[in-house]
């Protein structure tokens, strides 16, 4: 079976491709539109491409659009190092302004989400609004975890499997990226699992994560969060997220999502000191920016319009 290169992820649309250096890294990026910025970034186990709807529905309406390959995916650079919550978060930050921007409204989803709630407390001059998918606040998501062995931490096992060494690299690129289609799967909502869009999006994913050396960058992020619990470099990170997020938040969350659970994800707010709203989408899963696109443009469109 013929290996993808990062050359695969440039998928054709009503958007440009191209790299930006930012915090030491280069960084693909798609972008449409012209206007105020809105960045979107993905979370596992997708790339850029899972905000094709959005780029476009966001474009039409006046933004312009950004959703970049993360550090070690799809066609971004793919370092040895810096899978931490503090450069990670650098580089949403190093993007903003290398774009030519001062802020944006930063709208992430899964680890996008973490990298959005972790921005928006560290470097919160460049984060204007705040919009997370399917993403407990990072402090609220350890402290469900520890609730119970049968709820978040059972829901989160396949982070706990990630930790070991080449096996979890392996699961996830042998056999055409097999596991990978299926966390897509078992993650998804009811409706979207039975469409040839979901169909066409886990075939795409499974290639990009079969890209040399991306599903160990994509593996790094879960290491370091598990593995820096407690060192003083995660202590230190659970310190900082302590502090309120000043920027205004909106939170959606699918009422299916199997993976991060709603009532994990609710009473995120007690970490923002600014307007804050929750909603909660019943009958979508994990990816409800995939599973019902115009809903969540049309959330993502209203809550730019508020700033």
């Amino acid at each position: 079976m013929t290996v993808p290169d990062s050359g695969s992820v440039l998928v054709p649309g009503r958007w440009t491709h191209r790299e930006i250096s930012a915090n030491g890294v280069r960084l693909h990026v798609a972008e449409a539109g012209s206007g105020p910025l809105v960045l979107l970034l993905h979370g596992f186990p997708e790339f850029w491409w899972s905000w094709r709807h959005q780029l476009v529905d966001l474009a039409d309406a006046g933004y312009r659009a950004v959703a970049p390959d993360l550090r070690g995916y799809g066609a971004s650079d793919k370092p040895p190092r810096g899978y931490d919550a503090f450069t990670l978060a650098g580089d949403v930050a190093g993007l903003i302004r290398a774009l030519g921007e001062r802020d944006a409204v930063v709208v992430g989803h899964g680890w996008g989400g973490a990298l959005g709630w972790t921005a928006a407390t560290l470097h919160p001059r460049v984060v204007r609004r705040l919009a997370v998918l399917s993403t407990p606040h990072p402090m609220r998501l350890r402290s469900a975890a520890l609730a119970g062995p049968r709820g978040q931490l059972r829901a989160f096992r396949h982070a706990l499997a990630f930790q070991l060494p080449r096996y979890a690299e392996s699961r996830l690129t042998r056999d055409g990226g097999w596991y990978v289609r299926r966390l897509l799967h078992d993650w998804s909502g009811p409706r979207w699992r039975r469409t040839d869009d979901h169909a066409a999006a886990a075939a795409r994913y499974a290639d990009a994560l079969r890209i040399p050396t991306a599903a160990h960058c994509a593996l790094e992020y879960y290491r370091w969060a598990i593995r820096s619990l407690p060192r003083p470099d995660g202590l230190r990170y659970a310190r900082l997220m302590q502090q309120p997020v000043t920027a205004p938040t909106l939170q959606l969350h699918g009422g299916l999502d199997p993976c991060l659970l709603p009532q994990s994800a609710q009473g995120s707010g007690r970490y923002v000191a600014a307007a804050y709203q929750w909603r909660l989408l019943p009958g979508l899963g994990h990816f409800p920016h995939e599973e019902d696109p115009a809903l969540v443009s049309g959330e993502l469109i209203r809550w730019a319009k508020e700033s």
